[in-house]
């Protein structure tokens, strides 16, 4: 199922650099360059809850896994609040921001399996504002 989530956020972000691509003249290339910053930090993204997802699976083989992958989540949200000013990616950005607190709360309060679909979600809700924006 991961690799089917991956496939379809990068054939989502890969349209939108297309599109954004094709009215980088008219938009102006700063726009352009933001929106391309967001969805390419939002693959990342991808990539890091994919790392998430397995880290927690694997938590009782080395439970520091799942620290790395939220930091890195973290470090990916910061890079897209730095290069944006849209209300729905800052949005997205402070929901996706939620939910690895609340897993990273989940494990310190003793969950060594916490519920991660809160980030897949919010992350997948990132790739489509980026994508739309």
């Amino acid at each position: 199922m991961a690799a089917r989530h991956r496939r379809r956020t990068a054939t989502a972000a890969l349209a939108a650099v297309a599109v954004l691509a094709a009215i980088g003249a008219s938009a102006g290339c700063d726009a352009v360059n933001k929106a391309i910053d967001c969805v390419q930090t939002a693959d990342a993204i991808a990539d890091s809850v994919t790392g998430l997802q397995q880290a927690v699976e694997n938590a009782a083989n080395d439970p520091t896994q799942t620290d790395e992958a939220l930091d890195s989540i973290e470090k990916d949200l910061d890079k897209i609040g730095d290069k944006t000013d849209d209300v729905d990616v800052n949005k997205a950005v402070d929901g996706l921001r939620t939910a690895v607190t609340n897993v990273r709360d989940a494990i310190r309060n003793g969950d060594r399996t916490p519920d991660v679909s809160p980030v897949t979600n919010a992350a997948g809700e990132l790739t489509k504002v980026c994508t739309s924006s």
